[in-house]
């Protein structure tokens, strides 16, 4: 149970960190979408934007259960694995969103041995059982699963 609060902590950390603006990037605020301001300080009495080391990332990651981010080379192996499978299984322009999905898929297989659920849950994750039901069986998430861990986590 604690691990799984752990993982749950930190995958609301990893998705926090998607809100924060940066200086070349700020937040949206109510303004930009035709809202009231909310603020009228000015700028330089704002808080700083706030960084987070790729250390503390790589901590975050390790305690949701999802394996280090991909070198290039896995990350371009594990595309192709999956594009042998079936192209249509990426998504035209969504190549970081399979790598999530991948990276999501690994803390399944970390967590569970059960291969015909993890087929299962590979159909469901990479959208295939809705997007491409005819090629929605065990077979084609047994392959998503092997791209997966071979690529991405094949030290789970």
């Amino acid at each position: 149970m604690r691990s799984l609060t752990t993982a749950a902590l930190a995958a609301t950390l990893l998705l926090g960190l998607t809100a924060c603006g940066t200086a070349d990037n700020p937040p949206s605020t109510p303004s930009d979408k035709g809202g009231v301001e909310a603020s009228t300080a000015p700028p330089s009495a704002k808080a700083p934007a706030r960084t987070v080391s790729p250390e503390d990332l790589a901590k975050a990651r390790e305690a949701a259960g999802l394996p280090p981010e991909p070198t290039a080379k896995a990350r371009q192996a594990y595309l192709g694995a999956l594009n042998a499978i079936d192209p249509r299984i990426i998504k035209p322009g969504k190549e970081d969103q399979a790598v999530s999905r991948g990276s999501n898929q690994c803390r399944s297989i970390k967590d569970s041995k059960d291969d015909a659920k993890l087929a299962q849950t590979a159909l469901e994750r990479f959208t295939v059982d809705t997007r491409l039901p005819e090629i929605a069986t065990p077979e084609t998430g047994r392959k998503i699963n092997e791209a997966v861990h071979t690529h991405l986590c094949p030290n789970f």
